[in-house]
């Protein structure tokens, strides 16, 4: 599956296995750049391979129009678009 800005995805290996993210940018085919806003701050995100994230099925279009139009995202608009979009327990 294809990750574009502002997709919500779920970590299956590594530290951070469980947690939702959101894709701030797509790295070469199998590299993906995420953010929570919480442990993995906007101002140094982590490199991820595509294969060790599930796609989540939830596009954050807040966060994904931000990045499109080149604005500044704070770390307190990451936690509250996932906070909003997986409100239900959706993970």
């Amino acid at each position: 599956m294809d990750f574009q800005p502002g997709d919500s995805v779920l970590s299956r290996a590594g530290r951070d296995k469980g947690r939702v993210f959101v894709v701030l940018a797509v790295r070469e085919p199998d590299y993906i750049t995420i953010a929570d806003g919480d442990l993995r701050k906007v101002e140094n995100p982590k490199l991820k391979k595509v294969k060790h994230v599930r796609h989540t099925g939830i596009r954050i279009t807040a966060i994904a129009e931000k990045i499109k139009a080149g604005e500044r995202i704070t770390n307190s608009d990451i936690r509250k678009a996932l906070d909003a979009a997986f409100k239900n327990g959706n993970t």
